[in-house]
């Protein structure tokens, strides 16, 4: 037998502890929440400790509150280290220096020019900030947190020497963050490139990890239920997030962009077998001591595709080892559905190899990084409600006297999202994010006094932020929250710190839906027209298959199929979209999320037919 059997129990390699970390993210997908275990960054948040440290330690040493503004601007630095190819991520954390220093000092000497002046002055720099940094390639980061330093600058007004000051701290925190990111301290440029390859790979195992855990058992999806097709759907959405990073590092080095190229072709290419092979278990296509072995393989081509993830020669010798396998798998199979999957494996590792989609192949040295892209067309309308936003909660907090004002116009700009789905989402997030955090730290105030032991404590929660500040983002405002309310409290101790600022968030989460509910408001095709689109899509890429299209339009229409299915099934379980549109969950509805998956199943099963009858092109 070419493949061995794998162990009884399926958290062997491809299943590590990860696993439940896994199964949460795939239910959590499903309702729009993202939960990504795999982006645990824990360097990052090593570096971040060290750059908050140094700072604060000195703030609480000289008794200095000034230099919180170090203090923030250092840790915002870290936050916005967004992943790029390293010649933009020093451009784009450049621009956050010069930028974010001068809006803490005309932000807050504004704002002390009149009573209302920092509405006003907030609002302003909060619509520059939204406005132009969607010009800047990868810019979204660097905008909300400009515009996070304009209403945190707006809510301290001061005199000119006092706010000129406040800028100057703000440019030294800054700077000394900049100095450990780019020079003293940069990590590894693909770091999120591999962490995401990883992640899809770890999800293509779980899936066939199911399979082959069946036995002759029958499929989960041969029925409908809440969770249906929830590999598919969690396989999908990896796919896309490599997708979206390996467009992130689109000017980076060559032999990076493509390598990971290779990786996602391969996933591809590997997935489209797997929906085959799922739909074979469901349907008993073939024989099952043939679609065992061929899972088996499949698992066999997926520590291959890790191993050239990983890089080095360990991993080239592997990769030829699993074709020799494959092509003495393919001997010994009778039914053509199986040969089909198995020559896509093959060809899924190809990928890599010179005569494939590989590196070794001579690629065109990368264009310079080009930190401006030309504003687009939406930013306007986005800065404007995000500045509509802050104005009217930067208003009600003054009326009702809110201790902490940009505390909630803060939650405004990190809440409001495109649409009304993914703002609501987040505003959630960060309602329980607060609540959680705020009562935490207010436990911890509680036990603890001894500034030694708070220091310590902030600087802890400030490495998990940042490590977490992918994982999810619940998880990310609860360690944000008590590092706020920690230090805030050691720099300008005041009563009730923490529950003004679950209130605020509160405040602004409010806002920012009623923002997107009321300005320009996109909620969206309705569910019946996703499920459409789904179906239509679906028909597409079965058609495609049964006309002989190449396969380039094939992998397309797939993809696009894929896609639709993912939103609709998303939509059907959004009940608050659909109580807004009064659009019930019918028994119809499930139907036709159960036929679109179908569609895509009866199209790779055809596909790969024609795979096993085509002359083999390797």
């Amino acid at each position: 037998m070419p493949f061995p059997s794998p162990p009884r129990r399926p958290e062997h390699r491809l299943r590590p502890v990860g696993k439940w970390a896994r199964m949460a993210a795939r239910r959590l997908e499903l309702h729009s929440v993202s939960f990504m275990p795999e982006q645990f960054a824990l360097a990052e948040g090593v570096r971040t400790a060290v750059a908050v440290a140094a700072p604060l330690g000195l703030a609480l040493s000289i008794r200095q509150a000034w230099l919180g503004w170090a203090v923030f601007a250092a840790f915002w630095t870290c936050l916005c280290d967004a992943p790029s190819p390293d010649a933009l991520r020093r451009q784009r954390l450049g621009l956050f220096v010069l930028c974010g220093g001068a809006i803490a000092f005309v932000g807050s000497w504004s704002a002390s020019l009149a009573p209302a002046a920092g509405m006003i002055a907030g609002s302003l720099l909060v619509f520059l900030s939204v406005f132009l940094s969607s010009g800047v390639t990868n810019g979204a980061q660097l905008g909300t947190l400009l515009a996070v330093v304009s209403v945190v600058a707006a809510g301290f007004g001061h005199p000119f020497a006092l706010a000129a000051i406040q800028g100057v701290a703000f440019i030294a925190g800054a700077t000394w963050a900049f100095a450990l990111i780019t020079i003293v301290w940069p990590l590894e440029e693909e770091g999120p490139l591999r962490r995401s390859a990883s992640a899809l790979v770890a999800r293509l195992g779980d899936m066939t990890m199911e399979l082959i855990a069946l036995g002759e058992g029958p499929h989960g999806d041969s029925q409908w239920h809440h969770e249906y097709s929830q590999h598919r759907r969690a396989v999908r959405i990896a796919t896309e997030r490599l997708r979206e990073m390996i467009d992130r590092y689109g000017h980076g080095p060559h032999l990076v962009a493509a390598r990971y190229s290779s990786a996602l072709h391969a996933a591809e290419t590997l997935f489209g077998a797997l929906i085959a092979l799922d739909h074979a278990f469901i349907h008993h296509l073939a024989p099952d001591a043939e679609r065992r072995k061929v899972a088996r393989a499949v698992l066999s081509a997926l520590a291959a595709i890790r191993g050239m993830i990983a890089g080095g020669g360990a991993g080239h010798a592997r990769l030829r080892r699993t074709l020799g396998r494959l092509e003495q798998l393919r001997g010994t199979l009778s039914d053509p559905l199986m040969t089909g999957c198995t020559l896509a494996l093959c060809e899924a590792l190809d990928s890599f190899a010179p005569e494939g989609r590989g590196t070794a192949e001579p690629a065109p040295a990368a264009a310079q990084p080009r930190l401006w892209r030309g504003l687009r067309g939406t930013s306007l309308r986005e800065a404007l409600r995000q500045a509509v936003g802050v104005g009217v909660v930067y208003y009600a907090a003054l009326t009702f006297h809110l201790g902490y004002p940009y505390w909630a116009t803060m939650a405004v700009v990190v809440v409001l999202q495109s649409g009304f789905r993914a703002t609501w989402t987040r505003s959630i997030e960060r309602v329980l994010g607060s609540l959680l955090g705020g009562m935490a730290a207010l436990v911890l105030l509680h036990l603890l006094r001894h500034e030694i032991a708070l220091f310590v404590i902030a600087v802890g929660f400030s490495l998990l932020t940042i490590a977490l500040r992918m994982f999810n983002y619940t998880v990310f405002v609860v360690f944000l929250t008590m590092l706020f309310v920690i230090v805030a409290e050691m720099l300008q101790p005041g009563a009730g710190i923490a529950s003004a600022r679950m209130v605020d968030n509160l405040v602004g989460s409010v806002a920012a839906l009623l923002s997107v509910m009321l300005l320009w408001p996109d909620f969206g095709p309705p569910l019946r027209q996703r499920i459409a689109d789904g179906l239509e899509a679906n028909r597409r890429y079965r058609d495609a298959v049964r006309g002989d299209e190449a396969a380039a339009v094939v992998h397309d229409a797939r993809r696009s199929a894929g896609l639709a299915s993912v939103d609709a099934e998303v939509a059907f379980t959004d009940r608050l979209g659909r109580l807004l549109r009064r659009e019930p969950a019918t028994a119809a509805a499930t139907t036709a999320l159960r036929e679109m998956r179908g569609m895509a199943g009866e199209a790779a099963v055809a596909w790969h037919l024609r795979r096993a009858r085509a002359p083999d092109p390797r």
